[in-house]
């Protein structure tokens, strides 16, 4: 378990790299997971320990997430279902009417979602859908891409995190995905610039850029 979120702590409070462990993962050798709410940490250390084998399983820990008043689950969340390695939408866009009312879906991992949620939610952004990934690697392409389904051809798709763009997964994420994600979806991303440190020293700044980074994933192109 290794706590990883910009919370406006500082470089060693912020990034538990990530990349690097991405970096390592091939040929199914380890797992790298991010779950955004009890219920599927749950379930992913209950399948750590039910399955047949065993790999190394690498958690990213949001520290905010463990008193975030959003992120819960009801005794049921618990005791039924497993563990998603993709979470669609929250606003339950079944329809094939409200996915082609969709502009963009946005696509994070980790705690963020609760910030692109609040921002959705306060902006009134109906046409925009979030989605999460829960697990990284071994990369869920089948899970995305039934997800992904019912949104129409040409549906942009962008990839939002925290980290600056030479960090966290989106090099990961476009290396299997490519520029149009299953041959269908253009795929951009919404990053903070590259950087040679993983986050800014200074709570005022770490605001700053998050708001941009919010304004930037519900505006422009």
């Amino acid at each position: 378990l290794l706590p990883h979120g910009f919370e406006g702590q500082g470089p060693e409070h912020s990034s538990a790299r990530l990349e690097r462990f991405l970096m390592l993962a091939a040929e199914d050798n380890i797992q790298v997971a991010s779950p955004t709410t009890p219920g599927q940490y749950f379930h992913l250390l209950r399948r750590q320990v039910v399955r047949s084998w065993r790999k190394p399983l690498v958690v990213m820990t949001p520290k905010s997430l463990l008193r975030h008043r959003r992120c819960v689950s009801s005794l049921e969340d618990l005791s039924q279902g497993r563990f998603q390695r993709v979470l669609d939408d929250v606003r339950g866009q079944d329809s094939g009417e409200a996915a082609g009312e969709t502009d963009r879906v946005l696509m994070c991992t980790g705690k963020l979602y609760y910030e692109l949620e609040a921002q959705r939610a306060e902006l009134g952004r109906d046409d925009v859908a979030v989605i999460r990934l829960e697990q990284l690697y071994p990369f869920p392409a089948d899970d995305l891409r039934s997800v992904l389904a019912k949104y129409p051809d040409g549906t942009k798709l962008r990839w939002v995190q925290e980290e600056p763009r030479n960090m966290g997964a989106w090099r990961f994420v476009r290396a299997r995905l490519g520029s149009r994600a299953f041959r269908r979806l253009p795929l951009g991303s919404i990053c903070r610039p590259p950087s040679a440190s993983p986050a800014t020293g200074s709570k005022t700044s770490h605001q700053l850029e998050q708001d941009k980074l919010l304004a930037e994933a519900f505006g422009g192109e």
